[in-house]
């Protein structure tokens, strides 16, 4: 991806990317000089809504101090003065912007890229962001209830700071567009899918990114049938057939497919009408159980981070593993027929990336599909996994939102 800057105009050029979620807000800064997209500044504010910490680094790994974000600055680390407020993110973002300037050495920030994880049915691309289009964003808060409403509130914070600044929404829902018809419906009356009832997938920024990484990394392999395998607090896996997606995992919502680190993923409607019905929960506590009390930490009763759950002696910690592998692997059959075949698995994200033990579970399981790994390969997290002569070839792949935001953000400024 590249970047063109006038000859004539020597200023620094810089696009800001924000990756927002319910409790924490990543950040890169990305500077366009020399015609291409270098990471110049990347962050994280932790612990939005209870007590925030930042913590950045200059593209060459260097801390950034926190001074001049902080209230209360410790160390390396500062905390926000905790306020009771309805938009916490929007707070954490407002401090983030009075914190950035003193950093940028003199760049120039022209434009703003955002991860929005829900486009709906309109939005097969990224889109420049002015008040129509937040509000129709806006309008699908509730098929994102974790994420969308998070997402949109820095957004909202820039319209009111620097309306003269382009921004740009990503969508997550977006690369999975190209899906075929019968991969996007459900068994209802089909007024329902053209009232926009649909399967959309998440997740579409890493599985752009991925699949773009591994078609540099192995053409062939990249050219064919991939499963990407997306684990992390929230998992999903995807289909690719020539870098384009064809099946995923998530539907309508992000609720779907895989069980999350408190999310229940796959579940019987029939679940829900016995809630309603006879255990007469209401409409809030069953979307309290499905989306904050289930997954990982509602199996185990310990935790919803894998890392706990490893560590732990408990029989429903091993339990709740033991579920989470089994599913991957299931999927990855559903997902492996959908594509006539498996000439690659790739494992990203948090778990993905970084759980050797989880991955050697679920390529155990996938054993009768082609899948074999070398140990040591595994446990070292090499970039590829399997031995040379495995039939299915397994890899690692770090994803990049943050960067991919990035591009499309250029391209649709017309800054390439």
């Amino acid at each position: 991806m590249t970047a063109a800057v006038s000859a004539a105009d020597s200023e620094r050029q810089a696009i800001l990317v924000v990756n927002t979620g319910s409790s924490s807000l990543k950040f890169q800064v990305f500077d366009l000089a020399g015609g291409a997209l270098q990471c110049a500044i990347r962050g994280l504010i932790e612990g939005v809504g209870t007590t925030p910490q930042i913590r950045a680094w200059r593209g060459d790994g260097r801390e950034l101090p926190a001074e001049g974000f902080a209230l209360t600055p410790i160390g390396q680390i500062a905390q926000v003065e905790q306020v009771e407020h309805p938009d916490t993110q929007s707070l954490a973002f407002d401090a983030l912007w009075q914190w950035l300037p003193g950093q940028l050495d003199g760049a120039r920030l022209i434009g703003v890229g955002h991860r929005v994880v829900h486009g709906g049915s309109l939005h097969s691309r990224p889109v420049r962001i002015d008040a129509p289009v937040l509000a129709q964003l806006e309008g699908l808060a509730a098929l994102a209830p974790l994420h969308q409403p998070h997402n949109l509130a820095p957004i909202r914070s820039l319209l009111a700071l620097r309306p003269d600044l382009p921004q740009v929404a990503c969508f997550d829902t977006a690369f999975h567009r190209t899906q075929p018809i019968e991969a996007e419906l459900f068994a209802l009356p089909m007024h329902f899918y053209d009232e926009g009832v649909r399967r959309y997938g998440f997740h579409g920024l890493s599985y752009e990114h991925v699949g773009r990484r591994f078609a540099e990394l192995a053409p062939q392999a990249g050219a064919g049938r991939v499963i990407v395998a997306h684990l992390g607090n929230g998992a999903s896996m995807c289909a690719l057939r020539a870098g384009r997606s064809v099946a995923t995992t998530m539907g309508f919502t992000a609720l779907d497919g895989l069980p999350m680190g408190t999310r229940s993923g796959n579940l019987d409607p029939g679940v829900l009408l016995h809630l309603m019905r006879d255990r007469a929960m209401s409409l809030q506590q069953i979307e309290t159980l499905l989306y904050q009390q289930s997954g990982l930490l509602g199996l185990s009763g310990l935790s919803a981070d894998m890392r706990v759950l490893q560590a732990s002696s408990e029989p429903r910690a091993r339990l709740a593993i033991d579920y989470f592998t089994y599913r991957v692997a299931r999927e990855a059959g559903s997902l492996a027929a959908a594509l006539g075949g498996l000439d690659a698995l790739v494992f990203t994200a948090g778990i993905g990336e970084h759980s050797a033990p989880v991955r050697a579970a679920i390529c155990d399981r996938l054993r009768w599909l082609g899948v074999e790994i070398d140990a040591q390969a595994n446990r070292e997290s090499r970039l590829c996994l399997s031995p040379e002569e495995a039939r299915v070839s397994t890899w690692v792949i770090p994803t990049d939102e943050e960067r991919m935001i990035a591009e499309h953000t250029c391209v649709t400024l017309g800054l390439n």
